[in-house]
């Protein structure tokens, strides 16, 4: 699937980013995004684990909002209040200010399910000559600030920072649009019905 672009108001991005700069002021407010865990199957990522290069502030995580960090982002709050985010016990929605740090790549991947779309806000892009790019499936793009786009997540994916400083966007997922509201019910009984039978909490991230 092609990455699709739409547009969001302008002053929102402005919003959200003012929010972003004041976290940003303090230094151990990201956490790496891909931390070490003994359930989880090695990848291609193995670089990533527990590396601050690729960090996120989470705003949602798995399904649950983080109270202290939404508290610190209200207005960034009330932006995605409307947006049709996934709802999923124990996995989603995630929210978060996902940061690349210069020179970082971000390795090759492909998410859980098709049944969203990613959805990346970019909020602080370094302008340089090679800048920051993107990669889904065979295309190549760069981030460009205030300009929000869509992808399936399940498509191979990667990303660089070739800049000397952060790049840092916010990250949600919504639902397909083309899956109904009682589609979406059934989505959610059948990972309620996996927990049930594992008995285990999943380990999930967008």
């Amino acid at each position: 699937m092609k990455p699709q672009e739409i547009a969001l108001a302008k002053t929102d991005t402005n919003v959200i980013r003012a929010e972003l700069l004041e976290i940003l002021k303090e230094d151990a407010a990201f956490k790496p995004y891909v931390e070490g865990n003994a359930n989880r199957p090695h990848s291609a990522q193995d670089d990533m684990f527990n590396n601050p290069d690729w960090s996120a502030f989470y705003l949602w995580k798995n399904g649950e909002i983080v109270p202290q960090n939404a508290a610190r982002c209200p207005k960034t709050m009330a932006a995605i209040a409307n947006i049709p985010l996934t709802q999923t016990n124990n996995r989603s929605p995630s929210v978060l200010f996902s940061l690349l740090r210069p020179g970082a790549h971000i390795p090759a991947h492909c998410g859980f399910v098709n049944t969203r779309l990613i959805c990346h806000l970019p909020l602080i892009v370094p302008n340089a000559p090679k800048g920051c790019t993107f990669r889904v499936g065979n295309e190549i793009k760069p981030w460009v600030e205030g300009k929000v786009w869509l992808f399936d997540d399940t498509i191979e994916h990667e990303a660089w920072n070739h800049s000397d400083e952060v790049r840092v966007i916010l990250l949600f997922e919504v639902w397909r649009p083309e899956i109904n509201a009682l589609e979406r019910r059934q989505i959610n009984a059948m990972f309620d019905a996996i927990d049930l039978h594992s008995g285990q909490k999943p380990v999930w991230e967008p």
